[in-house]
């Protein structure tokens, strides 16, 4: 056994990048979360293709895991590459551009063959093994395929089931570069294939053999520590936002103890969010998987009329389906959830890819003045308090909300510090009409209270039976109404409303930077993290500059016009050709400066330090 070094160094940012069938996601993951039960803090930006079986060995094939570990605040799944795992030509092709000076490079020999070159578009003769500049990476090359098939050789499956463990002789080779124990991933592997002892015991010996093969090898020079990070004391776990999302919700519906209803139609990147509700009916949760876009809110709107809280979760051409449906939640004023998480478009566009192109859409998108409260997260653990507060909002003040989310964070995964649902969350304060009040001579459903919120009655109470529809409401009584006068009453009414919920939400805040700045960065959804990068660090060189990070976008928190005039520049980033900014030019006439990235993927931290700072 060789004596290889150890060297403690802060943060490392790794990619997984092979085919589509090689396991890039999973191993991406179980690295994921071993680091997580270390007490290291993670950010992580998954990468796949839109086909569900892309073409092998092609370049638009490629799926790729990024996973940024480190003994200090993680904001970012990181901008460049200390190490690259690539399973065949296309992977290194498609990655290597993001891999920094002395970066590591790990290749499967196996997967630069002449029909992987050729599928990657290299040129005939031309292979990167023998090109590539060996004075700026550092190239480890090992045959993988070969290489598992030979530790799997005495189990008696196919060839194609031993490739396929391959992931996991990489796996090990990573827990042995970086110090790591095997447990975690031996304990998923016995969950997954504990039913078929081959697959377990199979793929066991490929991550051990990968482990033992990196101690025994002379390939690497060092091995890596990276120390725990310090954090506020607490019960952690790694979560991806979607996951955060419906967590959110059941924590919701257990508040304030009503059942909770899913009506969802399958669509990318929300899907998770169906399969992860289905798996809690112990908490009451239902899930309806439906025909269509259209049958699925509209379940969720019959949910919510029958004393459920309405859910329906979807990305942006799901959104277009639905707006009908949301124009009758708007006239009927009841409480309902629809979740957005964005993807590029238009139209089908890129499924896998991440935009925030939606939110104009969720503004505007919808017939008639049809208004409705918009919130947004922001990272991955964000989703389940911005979930919760959906809830909340949504039934405090007797509307459908919108609550956007986005592909990265979806996606993306992080610590969660687990709340205490006694203390952390705010109570609910809600509760279904069920007779006449002392001085109430009849029942009138579109009377209101002190928010402008109607009175929501579970059908079937006796007395208090309402007209529904999508037909325009006489005030107080709910009778179809044509008048004129009443009809510009109401939609006034339930625009008052809905702007009345700014008296119920947090004062925006300054997220963090410079207490004198003059420069302030705002944003929204998923750029969240490399603002704070980006800030953070210009705020150490000196700079006067700070960020706001605004959840509530409609309406707005009634602090938001005071505290932009407050600085002499504003600079609005955005994941799309800029609709944040229209809007704020719109209610405050401030001249704010546009950085927008419309490429399917995240703003990096180098790509906006560069653009601020020739703004400054």
């Amino acid at each position: 056994m060789n004596s290889i070094p150890f060297q403690e160094i802060e943060k490392v940012i790794i990619k997984f990048a092979g085919d589509s069938g090689d396991g890039m996601q999973l191993t991406g993951t179980q690295f994921t979360n071993n680091s997580a039960l270390l007490g290291l803090d993670i950010a992580t930006f998954p990468d796949f293709p839109a086909e569900i079986r892309a073409p092998q060995g092609t370049l638009h094939g490629v799926s790729g895991f990024q996973v940024h570990f480190s003994s200090q605040e993680v904001h970012t799944p990181g901008d460049s590459l200390d190490v690259l795992v690539a399973m065949n030509a296309a992977a290194l092709k498609t990655s290597l551009p993001f891999v920094k000076k002395n970066g590591i490079l790990i290749v499967n020999r196996d997967g630069f063959d002449d029909k992987n070159l050729r599928l990657a578009n290299f040129a005939e003769g031309d292979n990167p093994l023998h090109t590539i500049d060996k004075s700026i990476y550092t190239v480890i090359e090992m045959p993988i395929n070969k290489l598992t098939r030979e530790a799997l050789q005495d189990f008696k499956i196919t060839t194609k089931e031993k490739d396929r463990a391959k992931n996991m002789f990489v796996l090990g080779v990573l827990y042995w570069i970086y110090s790591r124990d095997m447990a975690s991933t031996e304990a998923y592997l016995q969950s997954k294939f504990g039913k078929s002892d081959d697959l377990l015991q199979s793929n066991l010996k490929a991550l051990h053999s990968g482990y033992h093969y990196a101690e025994t090898t002379e390939l690497f020079s060092h091995r890596y520590s990276v120390k725990k990070a310090t954090m506020k004391p607490g019960l952690y776990r790694s979560i991806t936002g979607n996951s955060a999302l419906a967590y959110g919700l059941i924590a919701a519906a257990d508040n304030i103890q009503l059942p909770l209803f899913l009506g969802s139609y399958p669509i990318t990147p929300a899907s998770d969010i169906l399969h992860e509700l289905s798996q809690h009916k112990n908490f009451g949760v239902k899930t309806f998987q439906a025909e269509d876009e259209i049958a699925g809110i509209s379940a969720a709107i019959g949910a919510s009329y029958g004393g459920h809280i309405g859910i329906t979760t979807t990305s942006g051409p799901g959104m277009a389906l639905k707006t009908e449906a949301m124009g009758l939640a708007v006239m009927l004023e009841i409480p309902l959830i629809i979740i957005n998480v964005q993807r590029a478009g238009p139209s089908t566009g890129m499924p896998t890819k991440t935009e925030q192109a939606d939110l104009l859409q969720a503004y505007y998108g919808r017939n008639g003045e049809c208004p409705m409260p918009v919130l947004s997260t922001s990272t991955p653990s964000d989703c389940f308090m911005m979930a919760y507060e959906a809830v909340r909002i949504a039934l405090e003040h007797a509307t459908p909300v919108i609550l956007l989310s986005d592909g990265y964070i979806a996606n993306g995964s992080e610590p969660w510090k687990i709340p205490d649902t006694t203390k952390d969350l705010q109570q609910i304060q809600f509760a279904f009409k069920i007779a006449l009040e002392k001085d109430e001579k009849q029942y009138l459903p579109y009377s209101r209270d002190e928010k402008l919120v109607r009175p929501i009655v579970i059908p079937g109470t006796p007395n208090l039976q309402y007209r529904i529809g999508g037909l325009e409401k006489q005030h107080n009584t709910g009778n179809i109404s044509y008048d004129a006068d009443n009809h510009e009453k109401m939609v006034l009414l339930r625009q008052a409303k809905i702007d009345r919920i700014a008296d119920y939400i947090p004062l925006q805040q300054i997220a963090c930077g410079h207490a004198e700045a003059d420069t302030l960065i705002v944003g929204w959804g998923s750029t969240y993290g490399v603002i704070r990068e980006v800030v953070e660090a210009l705020s150490k060189n000196g700079k006067k500059i700070a960020q706001a990070h605004i959840h509530y976008l409609r309406p707005f928190p009634k602090n938001l016009g005071e505290l932009l005039r407050q600085y002499k520049k504003i600079i609005v980033p955005e994941i799309n050709n800029g609709q944040l900014i229209k809007i704020l030019r719109d209610a405050y006439f401030i001249d704010a400066i546009p950085y927008n990235k419309i490429k399917g993927s995240p703003i990096t931290s180098q790509e906006l330090t560069t653009f601020i700072l020739s703004q400054l």
